[in-house]
């Protein structure tokens, strides 16, 4: 993980200048630990000498640049003990990195020296009598914490105000405060006495990574520029942004090299809609996001009780270079939190042998009073002082003036440190005009070193621009036609060395290369004011008396510019446009005056009297020229506006005033005054007093009265006319008369009135007024205008539908209600329900609305509300009813099937998530390879999930998608991955011949005979059948062949058609053949004869002979019926029995019996049964028969097994069977055993026997399943068993590829769970 590169400052800062850390990148402030107890103000510390080393560092500080990293470092590696009363003494103890800050305007340092232990930190004030130390961090209190804080004046150096180094115990800060924020607040001041007073504070710095080089920058950790006063630190404001997002935040840490780290952030999300968005930044810009891998990773989780986001960064095994500041940015919506933290990666420390790190930190009694929990009293005094260490500074200018001691440090000539691997460095900063070329230039001390420029941190490759060039150990990068973009900082580096340099780009400036001349014009003239500069596409400014001159597009005035010419033009000049135009370059300013002057006045055609009557109009005329100047219109000096009554008219030359209607005030002198001439026009005009209706008093726009429905209504014109004119009030062809109820007019000295009780919609209309005298007649109409709700509009429509949404559209409403309608309201309902929803409470200014966040597959109704001014309508009827529906997902698990020269066949399974919309087919689309153009396959729609694109040309590459469609729509297409080249392939023949055939297939007689034997092969192989090596009848046997599977038909078996076929599949000089046994059974025939062989007792023994014809089928048992000779009813005595003799008992003594067998076999019982030809008498007691004796037979025997295992093999993922057959009696016990170990309640296997068949059934076994497997039948008389070998192939060890399988039927799921099976065994097997 890289650290970003950032651009420094200009490197010759001066002292008074403050450079503050960029807000987006402040850091926390130290925390510090009041010590345990003070440090006795009695006790004595050992000067020490300081390092001559040192001046450079303080030479380069007091200059307001901080010194290179290895100059500081070489500075820093003794300590500095400065002469006061009680001096300080700060002890290295195996240091390896000391880093020391320095104020550039102060006279005090600031050293923090590096122990292989937590840092130590020594802030002194010059005006302090004892120094103030801090020491580790690792020692905090339990009940506060405390804040280091350098406050800084802004005087410059020669006020040499000296800092003050502040403590703080802050109260706790809110969590959600911003880091930034409260690295920015102010601290408090210490108390006098608090200042004087020797402490020991224990503080942890974990910025010792950042360069020292970076410290004065804007975007570095800390900046050592001039600070403001104490005064104004303390008049900031301190009521800062809170915190809105993090409720917890990344706290600053340290690891060691090759160390684990974690960040937390959390986020309560209470308020919280939705997951907000984080970004983990390192410095200023580099997002940690695309970073990540086995350094970095990063974490989300969610607790569901506390309803907090926990965000976790984690860096594991971190290196040197990860070290710095960090960014955590928290969004959500409008809200934003960011929050800075540090890391420090720190080197595994190098004790050294002659100290003790363990021993030193132990409590101990040496250090006396100051002496705390670790021992650094202790450590630090019996420290070994090097020998080489000059005091001369000290002892030369004294330990106690401080000042003294760094003016003259400030005098004294800086040592650089020499380079190992430059003999010549860049220089701190170069400058360079824009568009001129810059060189950079550095020795090296050994040619032979590789070396890197840098840009910004950015590696540089040799370009055009960029040009690299070697000179012996000169290296040279040549950077051509500079530009502001180039402006940046630059670095060299070879090995672990490296040096930079910043270069600044000049802009030259523009200057006038030919000023504009002065212009003198008559008003609308077209004006061009031209200057020319000294730089094409120069950014100029045109300023127009000071002011800048404002263009656009209805602006008259224009820029343009034609190289290094710049025009302002002016069309249609004005009078006002004269003035001093100025043209405003980077190099220069050129002005010109512009004077614009009116044309002579010509009067064409002056005014006349008139003389008008009262209401009559008035129409005054002039002309003059120029014709576009204008003009005012005066009455008796009044200036005259126009209005609904007075029209003013101005068309070029021509000039009028008209007035509609005048009055009695009309009349008087007239003057027209051009404006801009001292001419004008005069005129005087007589007005006669006829009737006057005066409607201005109504006070209403357009003579236009607008009412309430339903409220009462009253207008009061004034009149005017001598004698009283006569008033008549007109609606229409309607007269209103003074007697009228509801509406009547009333007409009085001066005015008239018009009244409506109760106002309605149909009161809306023009209300003429008209009057007559002597004099003669005036007329007006007043609008009356009745509002009301509007008229509900008609029901909505609903033209599309989503998942859970849909677009509603609606007309207006026919009428507005007089006025106009302001927006609408939407309701919806679902179908079933009768309670409405409002879903806007703000107006839909629209007449279509997208309701939002309904159920998919619920049937929905809306409705819509029109609103005007007086209020909302009646709803309107409900729409027709729809259903939410979405668009399935995209079809899954595309695959081809087929492929021959001309077509190619496609499967896929149906989509994951169909929806309440179902799913009404598919479109399967293709498209040849290089294009673009999709090319529809089918024209109807495809049921099933597999099709054929047929008429493709032979050779050519297609790209194969599938769509599902239903009534939403189409969804997201699946697109086959690769291409598919239209070529049918030759493929060995093979038939794969059902399990089920494999054995002997029987069927009954007259049952039909159906079977489907799928092959394999390409092209279209040739299939023949053959019957005991003869052709089969077809006849007899119907044959259907297809490309992928021939079928063998029998519609009514019968015994005949028992026998062996033999199928030949033949491709081309390839051939495969499988034997189908099919053996047709019918029932059996009855026993041939019956006899009863003795009747003793109650008992009867009979024998009989087997059948004839069995069925052509095993005879599975015989049954036994006896039939009384009084009844002949037959009776079933035994069942399923399979000897030909049994003894018949417990016969009813005195009857007799006949008997009959009834033989048996797959198909059932025999159709008829053979009787006993002869009865048999159970004769009563009192009779004797004298039964002869047998022996019984032993039937007892040990196991024995009369079908033993078969070594098989089994393909993995298909169920396998071992079947064996055992005879014993009693019944033995069977136990199933894999490589000798038993098989017990193993739910992958399942046991059966069933009469003496034995069988094992192992479900979907793998590869390890395979192995020796033993069958062991045991019981009271011995034992038996018998072995086999199983094992399991997967279809790679078979030979089959994925196209095998898929054309052999096997399901897609299995075939990938076998090929990452083999995949994963391919290397066990290697």
């Amino acid at each position: 993980m890289p650290e970003p590169t950032k651009k420094d400052e200009m490197p010759n800062i001066s002292p008074q200048e403050s450079v503050a850390p960029d807000t987006s990148e402040a850091l926390h402030p130290p925390e510090i630990a009041p010590p345990s107890e003070p440090v006795g103000a009695e006790q004595e510390v050992p000067v020490e000498p300081v390092d001559t080393d040192l001046k450079a560092s303080v030479e380069a500080v007091c200059a307001g640049r901080p010194e290179s990293p290895e100059a500081v470092d070489a500075a820093l590696e003794e300590p500095v003990d400065v002469g006061m009363k009680k001096p300080v003494e700060v002890v290295e103890a195996g240091l390896k990195k000391p880093v020391e800050a320095v104020e550039a305007g102060l006279k005090v340092p600031v050293q923090a020296v590096d122990a292989g232990m937590p840092e130590i930190v020594v802030a002194v004030d010059a005006d302090l009598k004892e120094p103030v130390q801090a020491v580790d961090t690792q020692r905090k209190e339990k009940d506060s914490s405390t804040h280091l804080h350098l406050v800084q004046p802004v005087t410059s150096v020669k006020e040499e105000v000296e800092p003050v180094t502040e403590v703080v115990t802050p109260s706790p800060a809110p969590e959600d405060k911003d880091d930034d924020s409260a690295a920015r607040t102010p601290s408090p001041q210490l108390p006098s006495e608090e200042a004087n007073s020797l402490k020991r504070l224990a503080i942890e710095l974990p910025y010792d990574s950042i360069p020292l080089s970076a410290m004065g920058r804007k975007d570095s950790v800390w900046s050592l520029g001039e600070g403001q006063p104490i005064e104004e630190l303390e008049k900031q404001p301190e009521n800062t942004q809170l915190s809105t997002l993090l409720v917890e935040k990344p706290q600053s840490g340290s690891i060691t090299v090759g160390g684990d780290i974690t960040f937390i952030a959390k986020v309560e999300a209470k308020d919280l809609l939705r997951k907000p968005t984080i970004k983990w930044f390192k410095g200023k810009w580099m997002d940690l996001a695309s970073k990540t891998g086995k350094h970095l990773q990063l974490k989300e989780t969610f607790d569901r009780f506390t309803k907090v986001h926990t965000f976790e960064m984690h860096i594991m095994k971190a290196k040197e270079n990860y070290g710095g500041n960090y960014r955590c940015e928290v969004t959500y919506k409008d809200k934003f939190d960011s929050c800075s933290f540090d890391l420090e990666v720190k080197e595994i420390p190098e004790v050294s042998p002659n100290i003790d790190i363990r021993s030193a930190f132990k409590r101990s009694s040496e250090g006396q009073d100051d002496a705390g929990e670790l021992d650094f009293s202790g450590l630090l005094k019996h420290r070994e002082p090097k020998q080489e260490e000059a005091p001369e500074i000290a002892f030369t200018y004294g330990i106690t003036d401080l000042r003294g001691l760094l003016r003259r440090l400030k005098k004294t000539k800086k040592e650089e440190k020499k380079s190992e691997a430059f003999a010549k460095k860049l220089d701190p900063a170069y400058q360079v005009d824009k568009g001129a070329k810059i060189r950079f230039v550095v020795d090296l001390a050994d040619p032979t070193v590789d070396l890197k420029w840098y840009k910004n941190g950015q590696e540089i490759r040799p370009t055009p621009k960029y040009i690299f060039e070697h000179k012996g150990t000169q290296r040279i990068m040549i950077v051509n036609n500079c530009t502001l973009q180039d402006d940046a900082a630059y670095s060299v580096s070879t090995g672990d060395e490296k040096c930079t340099t910043e270069l600044f780009v000049k802009e030259l400036p523009v200057k006038i290369t030919k000023e504009m001349n002065e212009v003198k014009s008559t008003v609308n003239e077209r004006i061009e004011l031209e200057c020319e500069v000294s730089e094409e596409g120069a950014q100029v400014k045109w300023l127009k008396n000071g002011a800048e001159v404002q263009t656009g597009v209805r602006s008259r005035f224009r820029v343009k510019s034609e190289g290094t010419k710049h025009i302002l033009i002016i069309d249609d000049a004005m009078k006002e446009d004269t003035g001093i135009y100025s043209l405003m370059a980077t190099g220069g300013t050129s002005q010109a005056r512009v004077q614009i002057d009116l044309k002579p006045l010509k009067i064409l055609q002056d005014l006349s009297d008139q003389t008008v009557r009262l209401g009559q109009p008035l129409k005054l005329h002039c002309e003059i020229y120029p014709g576009n100047v204008p003009g005012r219109w005066y009455r008796n000096g009044q200036l005259i506006q126009p209005h609904d009554r007075v029209n003013i008219l101005h068309r070029a030359k021509n000039h009028r005033l008209e007035i509609e209607s005048t009055s009695i005030h009309d009349s008087g002198d007239y003057t027209f005054v051009p404006e801009g001439y001292s001419q004008s026009l005069f005129t005087r005009v007589h007005i006669i007093d006829p009737p006057k209706v005066h409607l201005e008093s109504l006070n209403v726009p357009e003579n236009t009265v607008t009412v309430v429905a339903g409220s009462k209504m009253r207008l009061e014109i004034p009149i005017s006319g001598e004698p009283t004119p006569r008033v008549v009030w007109m609606k229409g062809e309607r007269v209103i008369l003074e007697s009228g109820n509801r509406v009547r007019a009333e007409t009085f000295s001066d005015h008239t009135s018009l009244t409506i009780d109760v106002t309605e919609r149909d009161d809306t209309g023009n209300y003429k007024i008209v009057l007559q005298n002597e004099a003669g007649e005036d007329s007006a109409t007043i609008k009356v205008k009745v509002v009301d709700v509007p008229d509900p509009p008609e029901a909505p429509m609903v033209p599309e539908v989503g998942g859970d949404w849909c677009l509603m559209t609606w007309d207006p409403p026919h009428c507005d209600g007089g006025s106009p309608v302001l927006g609408y309201f939407i309701e919806r309902k679902k179908k079933q329900s009768s309670r409405w929803m409002r879903l806007n409470f703000d107006l839909c200014k629209e007449t279509s609305f997208e309701p939002k966040k309904m159920i998919e597959g619920v049937p929905y109704e809306v409705r819509v509300f029109a609103v005007n001014a007086i209020g909302p309508s009646r709803p309107s009827e409900p729409s027709k009813p729809f259903v939410p529906l979405a668009v399935t997902s995209e079809p899954t698990m595309l695959v081809m099937d087929d492929v021959t020269d001309t077509s190619v066949t496609m499967k896929w399974r149906p989509p994951d998530a169909i929806g309440a919309a179902g799913l009404d087919g598919y479109v399967v689309e293709y498209c040849f390879e290089g294009s673009h153009e999709w090319i529809v396959a089918n024209v109807e729609l495809a049921e099933k999930t597999k099709y054929t694109i047929a008429g493709l040309p032979p050779g050519k590459k297609i790209l194969v998608r599938v769509k599902a469609i239903n009534a939403a729509g189409s969804s997201s297409p699946r697109t086959l991955q690769h291409s598919i080249l239209v070529k049918e392939v030759i493929e060995h023949p093979k038939i794969r011949l059902p399990r089920h055939l494999k054995q002997t297939y029987i069927r009954k007689v007259g049952e039909v005979i159906n079977l489907v034997i799928p092959f394999l092969g390409k092209p279209r192989p040739k299939v023949s059948w053959l019957k005991e090596g003869q052709a089969v009848d077809p006849t007899q046997v119907s044959i259907r062949n297809s490309e992928c599977d021939s079928i063998i038909f029998i519609r009514k078996a019968e015994r005949k058609h028992s026998g062996k076929y033999e199928m030949s599949v033949h491709v081309e000089n390839y051939v495969d053949t499988a034997i189908l046994d099919i053996q047709i059974v019918d029932l059996p025939e009855p026993p041939q004869s019956v006899k009863i062989d003795e009747v003793w007792g109650e008992n009867v023994a009979l024998e009989w002979t087997p059948p004839n014809d069995s069925g052509n089928a095993q005879i599975t048992g015989y049954t036994i019926q006896k039939a009384d000779k009084k009844t002949m009813e037959w009776y079933t005595c035994v069942e399923h029995y399979h000897r030909t003799c049994i003894t018949l008992t417990e016969l009813v003594v005195g009857n007799e019996y006949y008997f009959r067998v009834f033989s048996e076999n797959m198909c059932g019982l025999s159709e008829s049964a053979t009787s006993t030809k002869d009865s048999a008498l159970i004769v009563k007691e009192g009779l004797s028969l004298k039964a002869p004796e047998y022996n019984d037979y032993d039937f007892t025997e040990a196991p024995r097994f009369t079908q033993p295992l078969i070594n098989t093999f089994a393909i993995a993922g298909y169920n396998a069977t071992l079947n064996c057959s055992v005879r014993a009696n009693p019944r033995a016990k069977v136990i199933w055993m894999k490589n000798k170990i038993t098989i017990v309640d193993d739910p992958r296997y399942r046991m059966f026997s069933n009469q003496g068949v034995c069988t094992l059934e192992i479900r979907k076994p793998n590869p390890y399943d395979g192995g020796t497997y033993t069958c062991r039948a045991v019981n009271d008389l011995g034992e038996a068993q018998v072995d086999c070998k199983l094992e399991v192939k997967v279809p790679q060890e078979l030979g089959f590829t994925f196209y095998e399988l898929m054309q052999r039927g096997v399901p897609l799921h299995l075939i990938d769970k076998y090929m990452n099976e083999a995949k994963s065994s391919e290397p066990e097997r290697k």
